[in-house]
Formats: structure tokens, sequence, C-alpha cells
């Protein structure tokens, strides 16, 4: 294999065998995993994973559980409670809620879509419609709250997991019998412990007023105590594990709580363990490996079209010319870092102006696209006050535009070609905890054609003023593809650390009303540290910032319209 093939190669590989290993894990045990399609009221089509085992036949049906992710996630989200409650013998409906996934609609439709996934469940012939639970995650509780409230005599327990009554939907808040026979597992270190349960704290939510009306109890509620009775549907139950928001659907701890409520309370169970014992871990383990194999890929793509005739023109090797890391090298690169993450949270709440409409329906994709505008704005004002109009970078002659464009077409259309063949061979995506890369449906691929001129607008700009202020002469390859992944995510590390210190050591972040967007801001480290290593990948081997530009353009617009939940 020659040098030029390698890297190809290579993100093939990992791309196999990370969803391979995916694919085994989520069907350990004989269990089948299906996307199926079941209607709605109004005539939406919702979305979810079926999970069954091979002990689920129409002769022995088998108790089944409806989970639902949260806010701006999707249905593999909820992957590891499915896995785990699957493999002991429960039939599992992974839901796509309206407005996320591919489930139509918009967020919070039809009670979120809750009432037709649990009726939709309840139909299916191997399941005991009189042993069915119901699960969510933060927002997640509104489709099985609202499902409850229409069905109340079609679930028998349900896990509020990070969530809480009476503020998605309209299901009204918790008593003593509504919803029947309720865990709550909520982090210690919660992020929305104020908007969830009006408690400063995670770890004090037992001593609210909300909790103590739904346990009917008058004095603080005690975690890993049963109030109630299961057998009149009243039994209650706290948890409280040492984890944040979005730890409590990937943690041991926030996932063996709902297993092993949901074991107590649901009879039938063809396989009961240990709710430790747990195995999801490497499933996303395989998701991750893939998508590390996913960038590989890309690069090595581009890398094997530079080979290529017509593309002979963007093969210039890049010429900076800074001699050395000077005073200005090091504001450039402080700016670079610290600019985006110190404007996050402002240029966010800016971005709530850009309401969501028909051709910008995404609420969150809408603030981040203010938030990149804006910082865009700032690079061009900060280069000309640098007086960086020094060829450091070629700029993209006319004629290699469109060769750029061309370039970045076919790179990320193989990159999509890839994870649409292992969604369809192992009903798998690529993703890691918070960050997840799912193939466009007809929807979703309208929505990102829209958005995708402010990107490619930002990163224009962006990319061509990294590779033109921190490119320095003779560097190592290995140094300047770490110098760039550091330059744009070290920023929103460094706040992050801050915003959870403060949450570990005080219970509280240092801006506690920015619980959802310093969450949002998680999956800028591990983005933006790719989007530097593509940028400079590509800059090395064509002296020009456009076709790194233009494949980051497409690759982030793809990425958020696919995962974030449409509004309008």
């Amino acid at each position: 294999m020659t040098q030029t093939w390698r890297l190809f190669a290579i993100g093939l590989a990992l791309i196999v065998a990370g969803s391979f290993l995916a694919h085994s894990i989520q069907t350990a045990g004989g269990v089948t995993v299906r996307d199926v399609r079941f209607p709605a009221d109004s005539g939406y089509v919702m979305s979810a994973l079926l999970y069954t085992p091979p002990s689920a036949t129409p002769a022995h049906r088998a108790p089944a559980v409806l989970v639902s992710h949260g806010y701006i996630n999707t249905r593999e989200m909820q992957s590891a409670f499915a896995i785990e409650l699957s493999r002991r013998g429960f039939v599992v409906l992974a839901m796509d809620m309206t407005g996320h996934g591919y489930s139509q609609g918009t967020v919070g439709a039809q009670g979120y879509g809750g009432p037709a996934a649990l009726r939709y469940l309840r139909s299916l012939p191997v399941v005991d419609t009189l042993n069915v639970g119901m699960e969510g995650h933060s927002m997640g509780g509104g489709p099985i709250l609202a499902a409850a409230a229409k069905a109340p005599n079609d679930y028998v327990a349900m896990v509020l997991e990070g969530s809480t009554t009476g503020t998605f939907g309209r299901s009204g808040a918790g008593t003593p019998t509504f919803p029947h026979n309720v865990a709550v597992v909520f982090g210690q270190y919660d992020e929305f412990a104020p908007l969830m349960w009006q408690a400063k704290k995670g770890s004090e939510i037992g001593q609210t007023k909300k909790l103590l009306t739904l346990f009917g109890a008058t004095n603080a509620v005690t975690p890993n105590t049963v109030y109630g009775s299961t057998d009149s549907g009243t039994a209650r139950i706290l948890f409280l594990p040492a984890v944040t928001h979005p730890m409590e659907h990937f943690s041991n701890a926030g996932v063996g709580h709902a297993v092993d409520w949901l074991q107590r309370t649901l009879k039938g169970a063809a396989a009961p363990r240990d709710p430790l014992d747990q195995i999801w871990l490497w499933k996303e383990v395989g998701t991750l490996t893939a998508f590390v194999g996913f960038v590989a890929l890309l690069l090595g793509v581009f890398q094997v079209l530079l080979t290529m005739r017509w593309f002979a023109p963007l093969n210039v090797a890049a010429a900076p010319v800074l001699e050395r890391r000077d005073g200005n090298w090091w504001l450039a690169f402080a700016l670079t870092t610290l600019v985006p993450a110190l404007t996050f949270y402002s240029f966010m709440k800016a971005g709530t102006i850009l309401t969501p409409n028909r051709l910008f329906p995404e609420g969150v994709m809408n603030q981040l696209v203010v938030w990149a505008l804006l910082n865009g704005v700032i690079t061009l004002v900060v280069g000309a006050m640098l007086a960086r109009r020094s060829p450091n970078a070629r700029s993209a002659a006319r004629g290699a535009w469109g060769k750029s464009l061309l370039i970045a077409l076919v790179t990320v259309g193989v990159g999509y070609l890839s994870l649409v063949l292992m969604d369809a061979l192992f009903t798998v995506d690529f993703r890691f905890w918070v960050v997840g890369l799912k193939p466009l449906d007809a929807r979703h691929l309208r929505i990102a054609l829209a958005y995708l001129l402010p990107w490619t607008a930002f990163f224009v700009v962006s990319l061509r003023a990294l590779n033109r202020d921190l490119s320095v002469k003779d560097e190592t390859a290995s140094t300047q593809y770490i110098t760039a992944a550091l330059a744009l995510c070290l920023g929103f590390a460094v706040v992050l650390s801050c915003q959870y210190a403060s949450l570990y050591f005080t219970g509280v972040l240092l801006t506690p009303k920015e619980a959802l967007n310093t969450i949002v801001a998680i999956q800028f480290v591990p983005l933006l540290a790719i989007i530097g290593v593509i940028s400079a990948f590509t800059y090395r081997r064509t002296g020009t910032h456009a076709p790194g530009a233009l494949i980051c353009a497409m690759f982030v617009t793809w990425y958020i319209a696919a995962g974030t939940a449409i509004h309008a």
C-alpha cells in the first residue's frame, strides 16, 4: 500500500471495526435492533429504535420500556438504557421526540410524541401490556409524562432521569398518586437543579416542596428509600448519584438506578441481572472508534484526490512566511482561542433574536450561527488591526475555488457514504457521549442547505486567519496539527474547566443560568479540535484555506442540522 492510500485505509478499517463492535454490543445475547416508524396524531410520523430480546415472542410476551432522550438529542442517546434493559429481557422502544431526529413535527408537539410511542409499543405482539414502564432523561420526561397523563392505565412504572414533573408539557405537577411508581434519578451536580426542582443544588432536591409533594412526604426525602406502595402505584424512590446532568445517561450509576427500579417494578424479565452488570460503554467505544475513523477517512480521501490530475492546481505545499513564534504570534494565538469562548454566552443570548422560522427552523442552530458570524466579524477587525495582510497563506485563485468546492464535496460525500453504509449494515451512527453524527433525512437536508451559507462564510474567514496568523515556516506536521487544534478548542476547555470546577466544589456553575449553553459547549472541545486538524492538514497540502474551510462548513452544518431540535 502506498503512503497516499494509507490514511484512507486506516480510516475505513476503524469505521468498520468500530461499527461492528458497537453492533455486537447492542445485539448481545441475540437482541435485534430495528429502525421503526409509526404514526402519531395530526399525520405526524414518529421514529424510534426497537430493541427486541430473543425471549420476547407472541407466545411468551415480555415486559417493555419506552425510553426518551432529552432536548437537542436523538434516540441513540438512550442506547445505554436500551442495551442494558434489552439484554435483561425487556422490549425497549427508544423514541425520537417530535422535532428531534427523524420524528416529524416540532418540539413539544403531540405531547412530545410520547402518547403515540407508548401506544405503538403496547401494540407489539411480543409485549406484555400489563408490564410496561417508561424512562426519560431531561426533557425526555415530557413525552413519558404526557403518555402517563393520557393513558394512566397503560403503564406500571417510570424513571425520571435528570427530569421532573410539571415543567415539560401539560401533564401537571407530580402528586402522591401521579405518576405511578416513579423513581427520580437526579445528579448531585445536575446543572438544572434550579429549573427542574427549584433547588440551588442537585444534592438538595429532596428538601424542595415540589419533590415533597410528589412523594407525599412532610420531611426531607431520604435517598434510596421506597415511599408508598408498588402494588397501589404510589411507590416513589429518590436516587442521587454523584454525577452531572449529561452524565446521568452516561454513567454506571445513572443507568444502574434506572435498571434497578424497572427490574423491581416490572415482572417477567427473562434474564434479570445485577444493575451494575453493564456492557453499554463498549458500544460507545465502538462508535467513538468509528468517529475517529470517519475523520481519518476524510483526510485520506482528500489526500488521494490531490493525486488526481484534475486537482493538480490545488496540490501546492504551504509556504508560510513566519520565521518563528514572536509576540504577534502569541497574541494571535491568545485571541484565536479566547475570544470565541469568552463571547460564547453573550453571543448565544444575542442569537435568540433570530427566532426559528421556515428558513431557519432550529433554535439552537440559530444561536450558534449568530455566535459564529459575530466572531467572524471580530476576526476580520482583529486581522486588520494586526496588519496580517502579508501572504502568510496564499488565497485561493478564482479557478481554485471551483476545484476547492468540488474536492470538498467529494471528500465529505465519501465520509457521508461511509456513515450511511454503517447505519444500513449495523444500525449505528458515529458518536460518543454528547457528540453524535447522524445521516440526514430529506427534511434535515433541506435545513442543512439553508444554514450552509452562513457557516461557509464563518469558516472561510476564521480558517484563513488561523492559517495566516499561526503557521510557521518549517514546523512539523504534528506541531501544526496540535497548534491548530489547541488554538480553536483550548479556550472552551478552559471555560468549561472553570465552570465544572465551580460546580464540583460549590454545587453551582459560575453562570447558573447558562446550564444549557454550558452543556452545549462541551461538544465544542472535540469538534473544534477536529476542525483545527482538518484545516491544518488541507492547508499544508494546498497552501490555501479554501478546501479546509469548505469541508468544515459542510461537516459542521451537517452535524448540527441532523442532531438539533426543530422549532418551526
